[in-house]
């Protein structure tokens, strides 16, 4: 079974509630409840309108970090909310990293929304990624991961596609990853905006962003592979359009998307079989990927 990485460390509702205690009894609540278990973290609910994250590897440990740091410089110029941390723990007895309290955005995730219900979060979504593009910071976190020229990660990528999709695919992906670089300075980059990271008001519009763990500074097309991970061909050309209106992305940057999307899509797809909304954007975004005549057709 080919599942998300393994816990490092075993966190339950008993943990939780004695980090609180010890820490932050202003925040105390008798009601803390599992809410959300993901790739790099587990989310506790704590009462009505609070969630607790932990990562739960080590390899998470900094991205958390990442995410007390910048969060509050970047949420006042974003569009939509972001989870501005309230609190930021530390390691303790029983456990060994930083942690956060954080606040439960309104909506819901839009990995649980059917794709063409999506369309009406392709706006809002690109008028987000345009304002969190900007110029990054000096001291903005590295990423060795995302944000980077797909040259770097080509070798272990391209692999993954083709044990998804072959050779073809793996001639396809190494034409658009080696599409011109980003020709301007680094910008914020989320890291991570898949369905499972964005969530929706109940008339499709997007509500929030989510997990800012990946957050760093580097190439903004490992966002917009979002345009495939997300959506439709109809949605994704709303989306498209809409992100044009910034003037700051020009062809190459899409190649590049694309490239990042299959590839993200094979990642998830090799490693989902526990987790069925993931597992679902990596059937997604691999049909959507090889199905598109503008990219799929080169190699």
């Amino acid at each position: 079974m080919a599942g998300i990485p393994a816990a490092d460390v075993r966190i339950d509702a008993a943990l939780v509630t004695r980090l609180l205690e010890e820490q932050a009894p202003h925040l105390a609540d008798p009601h803390v409840e599992p809410f959300a278990h993901g790739w790099d973290n587990e989310m506790f609910a704590l009462g009505p309108g609070l969630l607790v994250r932990l990562p739960r590897r080590r390899a998470a440990a900094d991205l958390i970090e990442h995410e007390i740091a910048t969060l509050p410089r970047l949420a006042g110029r974003l569009p939509s909310p972001v989870p501005v941390p309230v609190f930021a723990g530390r390691p303790s007895r029983g456990y060994p990293w930083r942690w956060t309290v954080v606040p439960r955005l309104p909506g819901h995730s839009a990995s649980g929304v059917p794709v063409p219900d999506r369309a009406a979060a392709a706006p809002g979504l690109a008028a987000f990624l345009a304002a969190l593009h900007t110029a990054a910071d000096d001291d903005a976190p590295a990423n060795p991961y995302r944000g980077v020229p797909l040259a770097e990660r080509a070798e272990g990528l391209s692999e993954r596609v083709r044990v998804v999709a072959g050779d073809r695919a793996v001639r396809t992906w190494r034409a658009h990853a080696t599409a011109p670089a980003w020709p301007g300075p680094p910008v914020w980059v989320h890291g991570d905006p898949h369905p499972m990271n964005l969530l929706l008001h109940s008339d499709g519009t997007l509500a929030g962003v989510i997990d800012f763990g990946d957050v760093c500074a580097g190439d903004p097309a490992s966002d917009l592979a979002v345009a495939w991970l997300m959506f439709d061909a109809d949605a994704r050309a709303e989306f498209r359009a809409a992100s044009s209106l910034s003037g700051a992305y020009d062809s190459a940057v899409w190649a590049r998307a694309w490239a990042w999307a299959l590839g993200l899509a094979s990642v998830f797809a090799l490693a989902s079989d526990d987790m069925p909304a993931l597992a679902a954007i990596a059937r997604h975004g691999l049909a959507e990927t090889l199905g598109d005549p503008e990219f799929s057709a080169a190699g």
